[in-house]
């Protein structure tokens, strides 16, 4: 059965509101849409004919949605994300599909795309986008697939694939022991850490391992590897990083093994999708062949 026309409003009126509940000014909607200020008021006026309520509350001429506009501003955001991710797969791909893919960026970079060209060349219909997400999110307000992340398959909602374990090693420069001798582990709570925000546990799993009552672990907070890594390079603390991400600097002598060797973390890294998107014909042809890239490899990540 067909909704009636005044459940159906136009995508441009949904866009001005969707961007006025994120940007809280009709001007600053106008610039983003392109648009004059008097053209977006008019498709937010039509909006409100068309529904048959108000939307708004003017306060000091301007426009401020009311509690129930802005809950519907946020399912239209949802809505609109979901249009323009089917019309993105579609102009792209119109016979294979296509999978948007979040990923962590090292994991992403070092481990996924050196794999990626066999996927390719054995599925040359199927298209892969990539974005970086560094936390979890919700798969009904992004525009994502699927997701690999770092950690334990305990994402709601959805299903999962482990792909990969791997090791950490606590590593600093050369200078910041110069002038200490560490005996025990435990000593390492004297220095400076840096934590990976990937990981918030990761340094209370590692003196865990090490038999280490640590009690709450603090220092500075990074968003990469990568800059955790030069954080250390430049003697601003122990950085708990993954050892095939430092293994280069460690035989150069640029970065020093703070306290033995590397460890296998707590956690390893899933490829995770949506429970409803189980049956997508391109993600499943992504996920099958992760399946055979996945842990059953004994080498390690490559370097």
């Amino acid at each position: 059965m067909a909704l009636p026309r005044r459940y159906l409003p136009s995508i441009s009126s949904l866009r001005a509101l969707e961007a006025l509940e994120r940007l809280g000014s009709a001007t600053v909607v106008a610039q983003e849409l392109h648009q004059t200020q008097s053209a977006v008021s008019r498709q937010l006026k039509g909006l409100e004919e068309q529904l048959g309520l108000s939307l708004f509350i003017r306060k000091n001429r301007r426009l401020v949605l009311t509690p129930e506009a802005r809950t519907y501003a946020e399912e239209m955001r949802k809505a609109l994300g979901q249009i323009a991710q089917a019309s993105m797969k579609l102009s792209l791909n119109p016979a294979g599909g296509s999978v948007n893919l979040a990923i962590l960026p090292t994991f992403g970079m070092r481990w996924l795309v050196p794999r990626l060209a066999d996927f390719i060349k054995t599925n040359p219909e199927v298209t892969i986008n990539f974005s970086t997400r560094l936390e979890r999110f919700s798969f009904a307000a992004e525009p994502f697939d699927a997701a690999i992340y770092f950690g334990k398959p305990s994402w709601p909602g959805t299903e999962s694939l482990r792909l990969k374990s791997d090791a950490v090693v606590p590593v600093c420069a050369p200078t910041l022991l110069q002038d200490r001798t560490l005996s025990k582990p435990g000593d390492l709570l004297d220095l400076p850490l840096l934590h990976i925000a990937t990981r918030p546990d990761g340094w209370a799993a590692w003196f865990a391992h090490q038999g280490v009552d640590a009690g709450q672990v603090t220092g500075t907070v990074h968003d990469q590897f990568s800059t955790i890594t030069q954080a250390a390079l430049h003697g601003l603390g122990v950085a708990l990083v993954p050892d095939y991400l430092v293994e280069q600097d460690l035989a150069a002598g640029r970065l020093v093994s703070a306290w033995g060797g590397a460890i296998e973390s707590p956690g390893a890294y899933h490829l995770v999708w949506p429970a409803e998107k189980s049956t997508d014909a391109a993600l499943l042809k992504f996920r099958d062949w992760l399946a055979g890239q996945a842990e059953a490899e004994e080498d390690p990540l490559p370097r």
